[in-house]
């Protein structure tokens, strides 16, 4: 059975070794890369997970396949525009895909934004038919703006996605 919580900040070092895992198993589906994450310090790893558990303004949430914990998910409202939340780190580790888990973080990331307020869930894709893209646009998400580069110096192209909260 798919559960989903918030980590807590005791967690770090678990948030630190799925978010390694997934950069490794999905190295064309995030921003960021393996390599720049596996640099920083036990110190940052620990920092993040305890500054988002603390601001009100970020929340990262763990999926648990029974009792191993096989996806995650940090959604934030954004810097610059305080009406919209923001979905980052979305993975499912591959023995756990098909089983609702990314449908169930999605749902707790999109909750959290409903309960701070915000109107407007915005995240980013890489593009393709994708399981992905085919969750996110079955959540409601629709693709907005220009395709952008997935990160510098990458070919691959993203998607910016938003679910509009206040019509839901």
């Amino acid at each position: 059975m798919i559960t989903v919580r918030q980590v807590v900040p005791a967690e770090w070092a678990l948030y630190r070794d799925l978010r390694l895992q997934a950069l490794r198993d999905a190295p064309d589906a995030f921003g960021s890369t393996y390599e720049a994450e596996a640099q920083r310090s036990d110190e940052l790893w620990s920092a993040r997970v305890a500054a988002a558990f603390d601001s009100g303004r970020d929340r990262a949430f763990f999926a648990r396949n029974g009792a191993a914990v096989c996806g995650l998910v940090w959604c934030k409202v954004s810097a610059t525009e305080a009406t919209v939340a923001e979905v980052f780190q979305m993975w499912v580790e591959p023995a756990s895909r098909g089983s609702g888990a990314g449908r169930a973080l999605l749902a707790a990331a999109v909750a959290w934004a409903q309960s701070v307020g915000v109107r407007g869930v915005r995240l980013g894709v890489t593009t393709g038919d994708s399981p992905a893209t085919r969750l996110y646009t079955a959540q409601g998400f629709r693709p907005v703006g220009d395709l952008e580069r997935l990160r510098e110096a990458s070919e691959l192209m993203a998607q910016t996605m938003v679910l509009e909260l206040s019509a839901r």
